[in-house]
């Protein structure tokens, strides 16, 4: 068996139905089609793609107590799933109108992130040589601790992008406020910048969810206050992490 061959996890029909998707999204495309979607470029996308993220964010977070609610939510979930993957088809298809040089189209796309995965995961897939089979067994893979594990997902990252030399290169500066600030304390933390939090007594599920709604409750105070000063919470976190950042960057 290759060490790729995952074929007994996929869903009948996937293949159908993706083609499927990927000719409807070429005849709207093409003349003769829907005149918005044939107008449409990567910018000018851009903004539903961000609009379509915040809606999986709804569906997932959604409150479901079971019964008749538990099938509204699968369908909701399963709609704002399937608005993304239109995103990636649509620009996959605008790709493929590109100069020679810059085309690319909806394969190009799975191949990236599906050699991504495997060559992100030695210990599931076996190390990979030139030709995509494993070069090492993944019964041969020791076990490893969650240090490890983070240590060889960083270095496989750098031999990807060996472009970002700086601690904090490759976080997206258009994030919002409090995920910029956790993936800038995520790397700072990976990079030794920052102390790695002491490991905690394990918590059940129903203290997680109470210190995370006290949590919540005081981010709201906080942001109460500062709307009553006439502070703008978001530009001030923001701010705040461009500082942080700028003071504590460095090579790797």
């Amino acid at each position: 068996m290759s060490s790729r061959d995952v074929s007994q996890a996929v869903p009948e029909g996937t293949g159908e139905r993706f083609e499927e998707l990927v000719g409807v999204m070429n005849r709207l495309r093409s003349p003769g089609g829907c005149e918005w979607d044939g107008a449409q470029t990567h910018a000018s996308l851009l903004r539903y793609l961000v609009e379509e993220a915040y809606e999986v964010v709804e569906a997932v977070e959604s409150p479901v107590n079971g019964g008749d609610n538990a099938a509204v939510a699968r369908a909701e979930l399963v709609e704002e799933l399937g608005d993304i993957l239109l995103q990636v088809v649509f620009h996959a298809r605008i790709g493929q109108e590109h100069a020679d040089d810059e085309a690319f189209d909806v394969t190009d796309i799975i191949a990236s992130v599906t050699d991504k995965l495997v060559r992100r995961h030695p210990l599931v897939f076996g190390e990979q040589n030139g030709d995509d089979s494993a070069v090492s067994p993944v019964e041969a893979q020791p076990a490893a601790s969650n240090e490890e594990l983070s240590a060889r997902w960083d270095a496989v990252k750098r031999s990807e992008k060996p472009h970002r030399t700086n601690v904090f290169d490759g976080i997206p500066p258009a994030l919002p406020a409090l995920a910029l600030a956790e993936k800038a304390l995520s790397k700072a933390r990976r990079h030794g910048v920052e102390n790695k939090p002491s490991p905690s007594e394990p918590k059940d599920t129903a203290t997680l969810e109470r210190a995370e709604a006290e949590f919540g409750d005081r981010l709201l105070e906080q942001v109460r206050a500062a709307s009553a000063e006439g502070l703008d919470a978001e530009r001030a976190l923001r701010g705040a992490v461009r500082r942080y950042i700028h003071t504590n960057n460095r090579p790797i």
